[in-house]
């Protein structure tokens, strides 16, 4: 399969000329290393036993070739990350090293952050609009600029293609393959985590089941902000067995470490200008498709009677995975919004560098009406001189704005 191009190479064509160092952070199989060897000139494969051996035979680095050395999957040998930083400090040139990492790693607590030398870009799995099969037409980071940019174009995307993208999984090495091999892909992926990855944090699995169904009850949370106790209580086995709630925070936080969890963090004004917002973070797994397997859930069942309730939830987390991958390259953050008596809710607030704010709706319909838009107009009511721009994501047809000034885009529309 061909290199598909990443919305984050455009973020190292830009910052690799800057920076001596540069880490892209995210899970297995994201394409973590693809992108960055299509820059390094040495690649040392740190979970390879001989390879490691090398790199622990220089741990200065001192011998290295010149151009740019990619270490690939450092946690299997923390300290390099210290090496690194330390020929950033004595003066190493922009582009020097590229790190990529898969799980944060047990003892890193030894190793120095590597803030103000290292930088870090999250990858996530591909966004609808890196898998080469829609055209976006209108800009994210011209809807943060302001100014309200013309927003136009046709999709001829159906709730069936939007069905078929979320269950196709952002996994490069999964998205396109044959049905039957897709899942099975998926289900490897979700086992190699409980039986290898954990381990290798040091966690031991003593319940696979239960860790499992706990998964697949933060799948089923997907889109929402549910408390990590009602998650414990929808663990109980047939049996009545419930794990402790230490191990839930454990799989919650071991699983975070591996990039798997990516829940999108509420909302705060430093200035309060908005009061009494929560703060409960809202549940995403990195990949749509691992809830949707996790769940059972094929595009033919999402789109019929056994998991109709999940298309709204699980189209909203293919919208975010989007939408943050589209941030990232503009530098601004995702959040969502929620007031503490869920009497106000933005699924996404895109806050930009310069604290500019992008209000986004995720509606899973074609057509938009006033009540849709409500909560968005709230939000440009209290905060007028910060709102950018307002946003509905829709499953429809055509972009364009409505006479309120807000920007009704269908998500095969929407890119970077």
């Amino acid at each position: 399969m061909p290199y598909l191009q990443r919305t984050v190479d455009r973020e190292l064509d830009e910052l690799l000329p800057l920076a001596p160092a540069i880490a892209l952070d995210g899970p297995k199989g994201v394409g973590k290393t693809d992108t960055a060897k299509r820059r390094a000139s040495t690649v040392w494969f740190l979970d390879d036993a001989a390879q490691r051996e090398v790199a622990q035979a220089d741990f200065g680095l001192a011998a290295i070739p010149e151009g740019t050395l990619l270490l690939d999957e450092w946690q299997k040998l923390p300290q390099v990350w210290d090496s690194v930083r330390r020929q950033v400090d004595a003066g190493a040139r922009p582009g020097r090293f590229l790190l990529t990492g898969s799980a944060t790693p047990v003892d890193a607590s030894g190793t120095h952050s590597g803030a103000g030398r290292i930088l870090s870009l999250r990858m996530r799995p591909m966004a609808l609009h890196e898998r080469g099969a829609v055209v976006p037409a209108v800009s994210l980071e011209s809807l943060l600029g302001g100014g309200a940019p013309e927003v136009t174009g046709r999709s001829s995307y159906t709730i069936r293609d939007y069905a078929e993208a979320i269950v196709g999984s952002g996994f490069p090495g999964i998205m396109g393959t044959a049905l039957r091999l897709r899942r099975g892909l998926l289900d490897a992926y979700l086992q190699r985590v409980i039986d290898r990855d954990l381990p290798d944090l040091g966690f031991e699995v003593r319940r696979p089941e239960t860790l499992r169904r706990w998964l697949t009850a933060y799948a089923a949370a997907s889109s929402t902000t549910t408390s990590y106790s009602r998650l414990l209580d929808a663990t109980t086995g047939g049996d009545g067995s419930q794990p402790a709630k230490t191990t839930t925070i454990a799989y919650r936080d071991h699983l975070t470490r591996l990039w798997l969890l990516d829940p999108v963090p509420g909302w705060i004004l430093a200035s309060n200008e908005i009061r009494r917002l929560q703060q409960a973070p809202k549940h995403q797994l990195a990949d749509p498709a691992l809830a949707a397997r996790l769940l059972a859930l094929s595009a033919d069942a999402l789109l019929g009677h056994s998991g109709v309730h999940m298309i709204g939830p699980l189209f909203e987390s293919l919208v975010t995975l989007g939408v943050r991958v589209a941030a990232q390259a503009c530098d601004a953050k995702v959040f969502h919004l929620r007031t503490n008596a869920g009497q106000h809710e933005i699924d996404l607030v895109v806050q930009g560098p310069d604290g500019q704010v992008l209000g986004i709706e995720v509606k899973l319909a074609h057509s938009v009406s006033d009540a849709d838009v409500r909560h968005l107009l709230w939000l440009r009511e209290q905060i007028p001189d910060r709102i950018a721009d307002l946003v509905i994501v829709t499953t429809g047809t055509t972009a364009y704005r409505r006479r309120d000034g807000v920007a009704v885009i269908p998500l095969a529309l929407l890119g970077p």
